[in-house]
């Protein structure tokens, strides 16, 4: 066994994504920079999901002007992002609330979403199923290789995603029908 110095292991580290910073920390370090001080002042980003950010706006003028200009913003935004974003959505919502700030400062990438397919849906070399059987047989493989070391749903046994665990301690299935029986 080799012994590596503390910067050999400190970069492994910072490679690993995890260690990374995440897009909506850093787009906050540039976005005074990127939109100027006066914007800056009446603009509050709140999140990014999905690959769009969700910006509180100090009043429906500063909204409605920001989003007439938001294709240049996006540009200058996305020079200074890893991941690039697709849309910028403002509003005054959130704007007098920062309690509703820090609940969505969470970002959901894409990828990260239990029903996000990956490139099997836009794959040029694809080629499209005819067959009905076939069809299903090919989904229900890509269904099956997600759903691989997924946590059981203790009621039904079926892979569920962590976060459903987490929130409901049962799969999403299973909470509509407990919550069901409870409102009727």
């Amino acid at each position: 066994m080799s012994l590596k110095s503390i910067n050999d292991v400190l970069r492994i580290l910072e490679k690993q994504s995890k260690w990374q910073e995440q897009p909506f920390q850093r787009l906050l370090k540039c976005w005074a920079e990127v939109v100027g001080p006066v914007v800056a002042a009446n603009t509050r980003p709140l999140s990014i999901q999905r690959d769009v950010l969700s910006v509180a706006t100090s009043s429906a003028a500063w909204a409605q002007n920001l989003t007439f200009g938001r294709t240049s913003l996006l540009l200058k935004l996305n020079k200074k992002l890893p991941t690039p974003l697709v849309d910028i959505r403002f509003s005054t919502a959130g704007w007098q609330n920062p309690s509703v700030e820090r609940k969505q400062q969470q970002t959901v990438s894409p990828h990260e979403h239990p029903s996000y397919l990956g490139d099997e849906i836009n794959r040029p070399d694809a080629i499209p199923v005819k067959d009905v059987n076939a069809a299903f047989g090919h989904w229900t493989k890509i269904v099956r290789s997600r759903s691989h070391g997924l946590p059981l749903c203790p009621q039904c046994q079926s892979p569920t995603p962590p976060g459903e665990l987490q929130r409901w301690e049962v799969c999403s299935v299973c909470a509509a029908k407990q919550f069901s029986k409870q409102n009727s």
